[in-house]
């Protein structure tokens, strides 16, 4: 058991190094390329993040551990909105004023109950998940066409600032894109590799592991990212951050799983673990696009319920794992 532990470690730690140097790569070769501010918050930064995640259930699932690369993507989705999102509010409120942000937000909320809608037979198989990553390619094209013929955008604004604070010449961005790369997959192999001999030694599922040790450390990037825009006051970075990653796994971390490996999903995924992404994906969106009058921003007290319901959640977790069932 000491080995695989020592693996998870040194899995987890050199994926967020290389998670980190795979969005810097990536967003500034955008940028030296001619993209736009406005996508490469949304889709590079947003989306890139998600990368750990994607990399981390591909090889799960083929590796015929598909309830971990389930566990993986929502259990980063619920750590996205819980300790990501919670933590940073509670730091300090956050003002949303992007128009693409609020947009996104019931998009994320409409891709959520699908999921829930397509695991209700028991299984997500190869045509399901074909058809998460259809509708993933299909938000890609349209916030593509949509970006070009907007204006400007308060993401796009927090976007150009970040890139500005850090410089990276078209060389050194590629290099660290590919550099990135390669590490996030030897890493990912690693992580998975632990894991998976850690549910076994301890009896329990590897959707639990997934949920817990691997999908908390998957979603450090975006942790990382969130606290670096939150220092720099780009609110609308952090919040676009977490909408994009989860909208990644929903569609295309579970639908590339699926493709790969058929997952089978067991009544508690929908009862425990998709019923609560649901409700913390309501609750930010409704804190985020106000209520009752008030001017969307989530304030400390929001962000408190947000990271009590993730503690409370990961708690049960590990009384699973302790118990040995799950």
């Amino acid at each position: 058991m000491i080995l695989p532990a020592v693996a998870v470690v040194a899995g987890l730690v050199l994926l967020v190094w290389s998670a980190e140097r795979f969005v810097d790569g990536a967003a500034a070769s955008s940028a030296r390329f001619g993209v736009s501010p406005l996508l490469i918050g949304m889709l590079v930064i947003g989306f890139g993040t998600s990368a750990p995640e994607l990399v981390v259930s591909a090889l799960a699932a083929g590796q015929g551990n598909p309830g971990l690369a389930l566990g993986n993507a929502y259990g980063s989705n619920i750590a996205n909105i819980g300790l990501i999102l919670g933590l940073v509010a509670l730091i300090s409120p956050l003002a949303v004023h992007s128009r693409v942000v609020r947009r996104e937000m019931p998009i994320l909320g409409a891709a959520t109950l699908l999921s829930a809608l397509l695991m209700w037979g028991g299984v997500v198989g190869r045509l399901e998940g074909a058809l998460l990553l259809a509708l993933l390619a299909l938000f890609i094209g349209v916030s593509i066409f949509r970006a070009r013929r907007e204006g400007a955008d308060a993401l796009g604004a927090d976007t150009e600032e970040s890139l500005a604070e850090h410089p990276m010449s078209l060389g050194a961005a590629l290099a660290w894109t590919g550099i990135g790369l390669v590490l996030l997959v030897v890493s990912s192999r690693i992580l998975v590799w632990g894991a998976v001999a850690i549910a076994q030694g301890l009896g329990v599922s590897d959707l639990i592991i997934g949920l817990t040790v691997v999908a908390v450390g998957t979603s450090l990037p975006e942790l990382a990212s969130s606290i670096s825009a939150l220092r720099r006051r780009e609110h609308d970075l952090v919040l676009g951050n977490v909408v994009g990653s989860n909208l990644f796994n929903t569609l295309g971390v579970v639908g590339l799983a699926a493709v790969i490996h058929p997952i089978q999903v067991g009544a508690e995924v929908l009862l425990r673990d998709w019923s609560l992404m649901a409700a913390m994906t309501v609750l930010m969106a409704v804190f985020a696009l106000g209520w009752r009058g008030r001017a969307g921003r989530i304030i400390r007290l929001e962000g408190g319920v947000l990271l009590a319901m993730y503690l409370t959640y990961t708690a049960w977790l590990v009384r699973l794992v302790l118990g040995g069932t799950g």
